[in-house]
């Protein structure tokens, strides 16, 4: 990972460089916007170091570019990373691609369904009922039972899932099997049109606009796929 930094490092010290997040991943360009060549793509943890050092900073036109002075400010637990919710930094032993343990930075505060679920429309209702949000913790749940904490963003297929035949150095327990296909059975009950935001949201930790994004939605629009998703897992677990 130290390579892949240091050269998004060297290359944000150029003048218009930008990161973006794109498909699970963060896309660093050299260009202006989106039109131009993507020059290197990062994942969550290395975005993190970027965000240690030299330091972010939310663009006008979307995404982040380096912090004045180059220098990252103290990051307080109150003060989430870009597209964080309810942010509180910390470790969490997570099982990574080899089968092995390993720490993660990881979000121990507020996850992405508890943070929407205390927004309230224009009339003062709730923007999520009560069995969407015990649907969408239930699974955030069963991800972090598997293995998975919301810092692992490299897709829900390296997690742990019985009869992978993968290349894990260790076999995960019982438990972290037994919860793994208990994601992959809900994730396959909400349908392929629906589980690429429960996967965003639920999984990977990203906020509702940062999920947006990476989805190519049209602002506001994920808030309706989510709340449809959220639907369908309820349904799933037999909630409501």
């Amino acid at each position: 990972m130290s390579r892949t930094v240091e050269r998004a490092r060297c290359l944000l010290a150029r003048p218009g460089a930008w990161l973006g997040a794109e498909q699970g991943v963060y896309a660093l360009r050299l260009g202006p916007d989106r039109r131009g060549r993507i020059s290197l793509t990062l994942s969550e943890p290395e975005f993190r170091a970027l965000i240690e050092r030299p330091g972010l900073r939310r663009r006008p036109q979307g995404g982040w570019t380096v912090r004045a002075g180059g220098e990252a400010a103290p990051r307080k637990a109150e003060n989430p990373p870009p597209g964080r919710p309810g942010f509180i930094a910390g470790e969490r032993e997570l099982i990574g691609a080899d089968g092995r343990m390993v720490r993660h930075a990881a979000n121990l505060g507020e996850s992405p369904i508890a943070w929407l679920a205390r927004r309230k429309d224009a009339a003062g209702r709730p923007w999520l009922s009560p069995a969407e949000v015990a649907a969408g913790e239930r699974l955030r749940r069963e991800v972090e039972q598997a293995g998975a904490g919301p810092a692992l963003t490299m897709g829900w297929d390296a997690l742990p899932r019985a009869g992978s035949g993968g290349t894990m150095r260790v076999e995960p327990g019982d438990r972290a099997l037994s919860a793994g296909r208990r994601v992959e059975a809900a994730l396959s009950a909400v349908g392929p049109r629906l589980r690429p935001m429960l996967t965003r949201i639920c999984i990977h930790g990203d906020s509702l606009k940062l999920a947006e994004t990476g989805l190519g939605l049209r602002r506001r629009q994920g808030k309706t796929v989510l709340k449809q998703a959220l639907a369908a897992l309820a349904d799933h677990y037999g909630i409501g």
